[in-house]
């Protein structure tokens, strides 16, 4: 199945993907591990089944060094052993994040800690938008039902600038 809708080729759709990207970069440029950004990317998007950022993260991830191992056991990260503290805690507000209407608080005060424990305020503030914006991602790419399967590392780079 083709995507409903190309954002990239309206006018309206374009200037709002000019802005999300500027959004991206923010959190991109921060001082929240690379590694991180992608497995908490990678995580979301698999809740929220997105075939097009399940590809575009696990593709990025692999492009930048991450191994094969833990690129397939971020949706069993609780059962495994080849994560960080640090990484567990972000993978966890990422769940929580993206799964808001599972529990009414939300993010539970048990791993806002973890969180808290882990990354500074510079680094929260970027892992906090990075759910918010990946949750975003997500849905627009399920709602134009654009698939995973094409994606090549970098192909949005162009965008980002």
């Amino acid at each position: 199945m083709d995507a409903r809708f190309n954002l990239f080729e309206n006018e309206t759709a374009a200037k709002f993907a000019k802005r999300f990207a500027n959004a991206a970069l923010v959190i991109h440029q921060s001082p929240l591990p690379a590694s991180t950004q992608e497995l908490v990317s990678l995580r979301a998007s698999q809740i929220n089944g997105c075939g097009h950022c399940i590809d575009m993260h696990t593709k990025e991830a692999a492009a930048a060094g991450e191994t094969a191992v833990r690129l397939h056991l971020v949706a069993a990260w609780r059962e495994s052993t080849v994560f960080t503290e640090a990484e567990q805690a972000a993978l966890a507000l990422a769940e929580e994040g993206t799964r808001l209407a599972d529990v009414h608080e939300g993010v539970s005060d048990e791993t806002w800690a973890r969180v808290r424990k882990h990354y500074d305020d510079d680094q929260l503030a970027a892992l906090i938008a990075l759910v918010a914006l990946i949750n975003a991602a997500n849905r627009l790419a399920v709602i134009v039902h654009q698939k995973g399967g094409s994606y090549e590392p970098g192909m949005y780079a162009a965008v980002m600038n």
